[in-house]
């Protein structure tokens, strides 16, 4: 079925390490051989075996237009025309960050880069210089990239100090990197009351969309935006994966809270690399040319990055927009989760705007822990059936789906179809 997606794969596994270019594509975490593919157009992805899939990975976030939007790539093609990168500054950059100031009051001041893993590592960075503190707060479960302060991973007991989860990271570059559980607001509270004189920042997913899709409460997230005010650490909101993909105002316009930096990404390069970081305009200001924090890129800003960026986030603002996407996710879901239930499968579906998450487990999860308890092998076989079915679903029992404006009512309908009979299958 997969023969020249094999063939492809076992020609890279000879020039590129594991045969891919991020480790999830290796599809070792559902088993069998990785999808090589040639084509996307709107909601639709064609491999080199040319079968067609109903896509609901959209590159990890950033289609939510669907694939090769024809107002996207005409820009892109008028720009690259032009010249595909200056090194220099560029009229499209201050528009960029108008536009992200607008719609993000949060944000008074950005900066541009190329990836969000550099645009979180920029954050910490910032934060820790302007707070004159070292240590740091992430949470079990929430991916922010890999910078080496960030791969760590929770001990055994309540504020324990993470330990490297990667080779290469030396244990005194994470030695201030305190992991805690998510949507756990007790332990937060004791944490701050024990250290928050030193932390630096605090750094969340403001939605967690890689331990699957997670939603905090309205609750703990007050909390957190409390407690880091009292005590005078930065609240850093990674919405590199939620920025404009859960609502127009990202996960901070749907919870209310105002964070003091935010990490961007994904939609707003409309599909081409992009990342940035912005917020206060105090703590901004910490930056070179202006202060002593260092963060540089040859190809910040990228004018090509740009074009496709704006002309995603002007499309995406219009009215009614995320209204839709958002109605059209919860019904999927809905819709899902009556299929398990007429095949007595234990399963859970939730979303947010144009994200969303399935749970082999009879309720959605709070935190990492119960993340975990998902059945990952009845997933494994769920994910095939509907692969075999022309379903591409991500390839992993703990990433989150994506939706994009583009599927069809008739999208869905084939998609439960899909599911009903490998709910029987897995």
């Amino acid at each position: 079925m997969f023969t020249n997606s094999k063939t492809l794969f076992e020609k890279s596994q000879h020039v590129i390490p594991g045969g891919v270019n991020s480790p999830v594509r290796a599809f070792r975490a559902v088993g069998g051989t990785p999808i090589f593919f040639k084509e996307g157009k709107g909601a639709y992805l064609w491999d080199v075996d040319d079968h067609r899939y109903i896509d609901y990975v959209g590159s990890w976030g950033p289609a939510i237009l669907g694939h090769a939007h024809p107002e996207v790539v005409r820009v892109v093609q008028e720009r690259a025309a032009k010249g595909m990168s200056f090194g220099a500054p560029t009229e499209a950059e201050l528009l960029m960050a108008e536009r992200l100031c607008a719609l993000l009051p949060s944000i008074e001041q950005v900066r541009l880069t190329s990836s969000g893993t550099e645009a979180t590592m920029s954050a910490i960075r910032l934060a820790r210089g302007f707070t004159g503190r070292n240590k740091i707060v992430k949470f079990e479960g929430c991916y922010h990239g890999h910078g080496d302060a960030l791969l760590v991973k929770a001990g055994s007991g309540a504020l324990t100090f993470g330990t490297p989860s990667s080779a290469g990271v030396p244990a005194d570059v994470v030695a201030h990197t305190i992991a805690l559980n998510y949507n756990d607001l007790d332990e937060l509270e004791t944490c701050f009351r024990k250290m928050g004189a030193e932390i630096a920042c605090v750094i969340i997913e403001p939605v967690a969309g890689n331990m699957n899709f997670v939603l905090p409460s309205q609750a703990y997230m007050d909390g957190l935006r409390g407690l880091c005010t009292k005590y005078g650490s930065v609240l850093i909101f990674d919405e590199v994966m939620t920025g404009f993909r859960v609502g127009l105002g990202g996960a901070q316009g749907h919870f209310g809270i105002v964070p003091d930096l935010t990490t961007l990404g994904k939609v707003i390069g409309g599909g081409m690399p992009v990342g940035a970081f912005g917020g206060r305009r105090d703590i901004m200001a910490h930056l070179a040319p202006l202060g002593s924090v260092y963060q540089a890129g040859t190809l910040s800003g990228n004018p090509v990055a740009v074009a496709a960026g704006l002309k995603t986030l002007d499309l995406v603002a219009t009215p009614g927009f995320f209204e839709q996407l958002g109605k059209s996710t919860s019904e999927l879901m809905g819709a899902l989760g009556n299929a398990a239930r007429d095949a007595r499968v234990d399963f859970s579906g939730t979303s947010l705007g144009g994200m969303f998450g399935i749970f082999f487990r009879p309720t959605v999860p709070a935190n990492y822990a119960e993340a975990l308890q998902s059945d990952k092998q009845r997933f494994n076989r769920f994910f095939h059936a509907m692969l075999k079915r022309g379903i591409y679903l991500a390839p992993s029992a703990f990433e989150a789906g994506f939706v994009s404006s583009a599927h069809s009512k008739s999208d869905f309908e084939t998609t439960v179809r899909a599911a009903r009979e490998a709910f029987a299958e897995c």
